[in-house]
């Protein structure tokens, strides 16, 4: 049949189950067999014929219609699964339905009523004439559903290739195969690549897009801090009950680690082969972030000891969490594995710098979020694999991209979400020691940014970018100031030289944040001048040495900290300082900080175009709520600093002190007036202005500005290289305040970022999905979708 003409048989079924008032027999197979057995219709076909409106309207008016399509649909596949999918017109028709039910199931989703239909057992569904299915008959729809699907993504020939020898060998056994030898790509516990078979990839391709719609019920729940309920679809087909967890996973983590979308080493090549790889990589990724969404903080994390076993999963106790995904991913621990996951990842989000410099050289993909989502979820379920990716400076791979990222959406409102979880990612690594050491490493990669040009290391590069998203993003991303600080301070103690330009640019931020009406404007502003002052402090005291840029820096600009140690506290002093705010409504200006030109090829940040479509995010917790306070001992291990609740500061400085109880107290020192708007007050800036950690600056200055002052008196100097020389060979031994002890925020799991990333990563799957427009114009709850 011709496929113009099976578009239109399947269009008059559509049409014919519309308008039917009176309920359609289940056993009518004539009727509910136009919908997918002598069609070949694609899944855009599906999308155009089945409109929306129609839908809605099978579900209001003839809803044991909508039930027994569904059902029937779910049956075929159920059907399709057991019988292996031999001919040709059962891989159609198993096809079909699968389109079928991606087109419908959003709209039973969007209505409560209809939420639980799937998790109700369907009377004689799935019976097939035989009395020993009576047990089978039990099973909720959405179980057969899931079963089915996982059945059918290891099917010989359909799905993987089949093992048989000849033609004449019996067909293989679905229910005695073993799925484990038939994983779909080399890599973690799986030595053999098969042979890439585009049929085989497109079919899994559908059959994931299904299972993905089957897991996005939770996209129609509004986001709540309790709903760290589990999704019962993810719950289940991450059970036991699911017998092909373990290769799923394996197969879904290695197709994206191993995808490499530069055409096989070969420059250009993607023009003239098209990737149908690329799509499966992508929906594979999907898949498995929605699979590991799991809130690791209120569940007992598998923290795993160091026995190894001849097995690619560890097989430590505790056993971990019940969702399987979850507990195979964090029982990985062969160092062979993490670097094949390590290198995977760093290929593939390299791969849209690549483009800079080498434009149309490869296939530019577009899943870097999902892949900073899946990296996110490694480090944060899989401490082995964090300690693997700081251990060597292969971390750098994954940094620079982050870097690049954040650089380049830093102006585009629609990508606020992919400025937090790159921050995030980088707060998380910036809680370990070796990340630092890292940083050192001479940054030599030209990848054309639009940053100032500078000589030095992975850590000036991370600052100046960190330095233009604060002075030349958009206003939302004000938030993330003091994420971005908390990083810098917490590989401050590590960082052995940086260069003049960075160090202009630490100073400049503290010249903006320390201007009087940046710290009375808001209850908080005063802990970005705390976190500046923590750098300083911790550079001083263990990184002197290799320094003199910054001291040098610190020196020219010390006017800075003599205002602040002067800081007016009188309510005149702070009215007047309000009043000159209102005619200065930018934040942070670009002045006094020597712009340079920008890196040779790079292009400007752009802001979104007009438009655009976004979706909403919740808000993230506080940094106090996002970290917890550690403390590195003499033999740099770390001691938790958590206050015990009686302690108490007054102002909510990051110095110490139980938040909830320090913003009260601050609250209770400044006026808040009737119309709920903030205003400072004397006591308030007195009581953290004591606190500003001030002395070893100033006992800095007050050793070196003399001295400075004569070389140059002396020399008739305006040279600045003279003055550096000096400065590296001068040193503070005995002269400065002992060294206090080195703090580090370490990340902490909680549910408010658990719910953050639950709602990222669906408005992520929601927008990438535009062919066919899985989810567009339903009524998701879980988030707002916007234009710019």
């Amino acid at each position: 049949m011709g496929s113009a003409d099976s578009k239109l048989n399947f269009r008059k079924a559509v049409i014919q189950l519309t308008t039917k008032t009176q309920p359609v027999e289940a056993t009518d197979d004539a009727f509910w067999d136009q919908f997918w057995a002598d069609t070949a219709t694609s899944v855009q076909d599906v999308f155009a014929l089945v409109p929306a409106a129609e839908i809605r309207a099978v579900r209001e008016e003839s809803p044991s219609n909508l039930a027994t399509l569904c059902y029937k649909a779910v049956e075929k596949l159920v059907q399709g699964a057991e019988g292996g999918c031999h001919s040709e017109k059962e891989k159609q028709t198993v096809l079909n339905c699968s389109r079928l039910l991606t087109r419908v199931l959003p709209y039973i989703f969007e209505d409560p009523d209809w939420r639980g239909f799937f998790w109700s057992t369907v009377p004689g569904a799935g019976r097939r004439g035989q009395g020993e299915e009576d047990d089978e008959n039990a099973r909720p729809l959405a179980e057969s559903l899931l079963l089915a699907i996982a059945d059918l993504l290891f099917c010989p020939d359909f799905t993987v290739q089949s093992h048989r020898r000849s033609t004449v060998d019996s067909a293989e056994d679905v229910h005695s195969l073993d799925s484990c030898e038939y994983i779909w790509e080399a890599g973690v516990g799986f030595a053999h690549s098969p042979q890439p078979n585009y049929i085989h990839d497109m079919n899994r391709m559908e059959l994931l897009k299904l299972l993905l719609t089957c897991f996005s019920e939770a996209m129609y729940l509004p986001p709540a801090p309790e709903s760290g309920s589990t999704n019962p679809w993810v719950q289940f087909f991450c059970s036991t009950e699911n017998r092909h967890a373990l290769p799923l996973f394996t197969s879904l983590l290695n197709t994206v680690c191993a995808y490499d979308p530069v055409g096989y080493g070969i420059p250009y090549n993607h023009l003239l082969f098209s990737d149908y790889r690329e799509p499966l990589v992508e929906e594979a990724a999907q898949v498995l972030i929605v699979t590991l969404d799991h809130d690791s903080a209120t569940s007992a994390s598998p923290t795993v000891d160091g026995t190894t076993t001849g097995t690619a999963m560890d097989d430590a106790d505790p056993p971990g969490p019940e969702n399987l995904f979850v507990n195979y991913l964090s029982r990985i621990h062969r160092e062979e594995d993490f670097q094949f996951i390590l290198k995977g990842i760093a290929r593939l989000l390299s791969n849209p710098l690549l483009q800079t410099y080498l434009p149309n050289s490869t296939k530019k993909i577009q899943f870097h979020q999902e892949l900073l989502v899946l990296f996110w979820k490694l480090c944060d379920f899989n401490k082995k694999f964090l300690f693997f990716v700081l251990k060597s400076s292969d971390v750098l791979d994954i940094l620079v991209p982050i870097l690049y990222f954040l650089n380049d959406a830093r102006a585009d409102q629609s990508r606020v979400g992919l400025m937090h979880i790159g921050v995030f990612i980088l707060l998380l690594l910036s809680g370990e020691r070796n990340f630092g050491v890292r940083l050192n490493k001479p940054y030599s990669v030209r990848v054309p940014m639009d940053i100032p040009v500078f000589t030095g290391t992975h850590a000036d590069l991370l600052i100046v970018v960190f330095h233009k998203i604060i002075t030349s993003g958009h206003q939302r991303l004000q938030p993330l100031f003091d994420c971005l600080l908390t990083i810098v301070v917490n590989v401050s103690p590590y960082l052995k030289s940086l260069s003049m330009v960075t160090a202009n640019k630490l100073l400049h931020l503290l010249e903006a944040f320390s201007t009087t009406w940046f710290l009375f404007s808001a209850a908080q502003n005063h802990h970005l001048v705390f976190f500046l002052l923590e750098v300083f402090n911790n550079i001083i005291q263990y990184q002197f040495d290799g320094n003199s840029n910054l001291v040098y820096a610190i020196i020219r600009k010390r006017s800075v900290f003599h205002q602040l140690a002067n800081l007016p506290t009188d309510p005149p002093a702070i009215h007047k300082a309000l009043q000159r705010r209102r005619r200065t409504p930018e934040p942070l200006s670009r002045t006094g900080s020597q712009e340079g030109a920008s890196m040779e090829g790079s292009r400007p940040a752009a802001p979104a175009e007009p438009g655009t479509l976004k979706t909403s995010l919740v808000a993230t917790p506080g940094i106090d709520k996002l970290t917890e306070k550690s403390q590195v001992s003499e033999d740099g291990t770390l001691r938790s600093l958590e206050p015990e609740p009686q302690q108490s500061s007054a102002d909510g400085s990051p110095a110490k002190g139980e938040p909830s109880q320090a913003w009260r107290e601050q609250r209770r020192l400044s006026n808040t007036s009737a119309s709920g708007q903030w205003s400072p007050t004397s006591e308030w800036v007195l009581s953290w202005k004591s606190k500003l950690p001030l002395q070893t600056i100033m006992r800095l200055l007050q050793v070196l500005v003399p001295q400075v002052e004569k070389i140059c008196i002396d020399k008739g100097l305006t040279d600045e290289s003279e003055i550096l020389r000096f400065l590296q060979h001068g040193t503070l031994v005995g002269l400065l305040p002992v060294p206090h002890p080195i703090l580090i925020r370490k990340y902490q799991a909680n549910s408010g970022t658990a719910m953050w990333f639950r709602t990222y990563m669906w408005g992520v799957i929601y927008l990438r999905n535009v062919d066919p427009p899985v989810w567009y114009d339903t009524d998701v709850k879980l988030f707002e979708i916007q234009r710019v």
